[in-house]
């Protein structure tokens, strides 16, 4: 594999996310019954930083949880024989909230389908809306993203790699050949 082209540096990724954070606010008629739901593992990280631009905008925290999605996917026997499952954490009732569910990169929507799933098992939110930092299209299921940072049309034989500081100790996102 090798990379291809750098997409987004930390400044864009930076104004991408606030951009996000705008339109959320606007969209929702500000803050009142709104959860930000990160999907592990970097849907997570944006899903903090989503929730401090909203708090320098707004001066109001919203509240936001994790979601780990693994016993929920449909590919998990290809992933591996022993997947390594997470805590979810969402500490509040989701019940007629309107949820902003988070991750970093929409494909297939196979992650999103999972990530509906396990929030089903929380209670009953008014709304989900679908915020992602990077949108590269081939679909495989009817679902689109709310709220996108960038588009970026790839090929089949590209992926999209979203690294942060927190995980990665860079900040950027490259498309990579296999």
């Amino acid at each position: 594999m090798r990379e291809k082209a750098t997409i987004l540096d930390k400044i864009m990724i930076q104004r991408a996310i606030t951009r996000i954070a705008h339109e959320v606010i606007e969209k929702n008629k500000g803050i009142n019954n709104l959860c930000l739901v990160g999907i592990r593992n970097r849907g997570v990280f944006i899903a903090e930083r989503l929730k401090e631009n909203i708090k320098t905008i707004e001066n109001k925290e919203v509240d936001i949880g994790i979601l780990d999605i693994t016993l929920y996917r449909d590919d998990l026997t290809l992933i591996s024989e022993k997947p390594v499952v997470h805590k979810t954490e969402i500490n509040f009732d989701i019940s007629d909230k309107k949820i902003v569910l988070v991750d970093d990169v929409l494909y297939t929507g196979r992650t999103i389908r999972a990530a509906l799933d396990a929030l089903n098992d929380f209670g009953r939110p008014k709304s989900i809306q679908l915020a992602v930092l990077i949108d590269r299209g081939h679909r495989e299921l009817p679902i689109r993203a709310d709220f996108v940072g960038k588009n970026i049309p790839t090929a089949t034989n590209e992926t999209i790699e979203v690294r942060l500081m927190e995980i990665d100790k860079k900040e950027e996102v490259v498309i990579v050949e296999k």
